[in-house]
């Protein structure tokens, strides 16, 4: 059954950060069951980041939607005709009714910033890594976990914030490309910052491994032949000396 849906008032707001801020909403439109909805966000600092949430009547506007994706979330950049696309599906399941929607934003200063975590990057499981970041709050506290899609595989909670962690990948963790880091404010669950997505691999190639493993095989069997096979005697070897008698 295909969604039915009437945009019946559409409003917006904007956490001010300065007079020098504004977030137009430009217009919105249904693709099959998909809302896009077009956004302006004007900053005399383009360097700013924003927090965008797309919020809904079908709670009162008391919880951000999360089947989002586009220009939604943290460190969307100032910029025209941003998007914020709302997968209604995925969100409500078959829906049919009038719908009110009020986009906030808000300037986004994290409170980590991870540094020198590049995308696609590799890490073997069973070592030890630094994982670095700055940090506008050295007197609070950090949970750090470790995801493998949306599946939580790890964590540790209440770390100092002090932007430095070893981190000790386990060596049960499945192999993959689809590894995030995630930091959460203690104070504030819904203050967080995620990793680029990155890559776990084991520690020793498997090929390796199997290699070794027949090496040692070989060397097992050699040695246990020798205990049971018969001394090899020479070929010149001097005759056995004759007796007195001539025997």
């Amino acid at each position: 059954m295909k969604n039915s849906i009437k945009i019946a008032v559409l409003v917006m707001g904007i956490t001010a950060y300065a007079n020098a801020q504004k977030l137009n909403l430009d217009w919105i439109e249904v693709v099959g069951d998909k809302v896009v909805v077009h956004y302006d966000l004007e900053d005399s600092n383009p360097n700013h980041q924003y927090l965008v949430s797309l919020f809904s009547s079908k709670d009162n506007f008391s919880a951000p939607l999360t089947r989002v994706t586009g220009d939604v979330g943290t460190e969307v950049k100032p910029g025209k005709d941003r998007k914020v696309i709302w997968d209604v599906t995925k969100e409500l399941g078959a829906f049919k009714g009038n719908i009110t929607f009020e986009i906030r934003g808000r300037v986004f200063v994290p409170f980590v910033k991870l540094v020198e975590f590049e995308e696609g990057k590799v890490y073997k499981r069973g070592k030890n890594y630094p994982v670095t970041w700055t940090s506008g709050n050295l007197s609070g506290q950090v949970n750090v976990e470790l995801f493998k899609g949306i599946d939580r595989v790890w964590g540790e909670n209440n770390l100092p914030n002090v932007g430095k962690y070893q981190w000790y990948i386990q060596s049960s963790a499945k192999k993959g490309s689809d590894y995030i880091l995630k930091f959460t404010n203690t104070k504030d669950r819904n203050d967080y910052v995620v990793s680029r997505p990155f890559t776990i691999k084991p520690k020793v190639p498997l090929l390796v491994k199997v290699g070794v493993i027949a090496a040692v095989g070989v060397g097992i069997k050699f040695a246990a032949g020798s205990k049971t096979d018969p001394p090899a005697v020479a070929d010149d070897l001097p005759s056995h000396p004759t007796d007195p008698n001539g025997n």
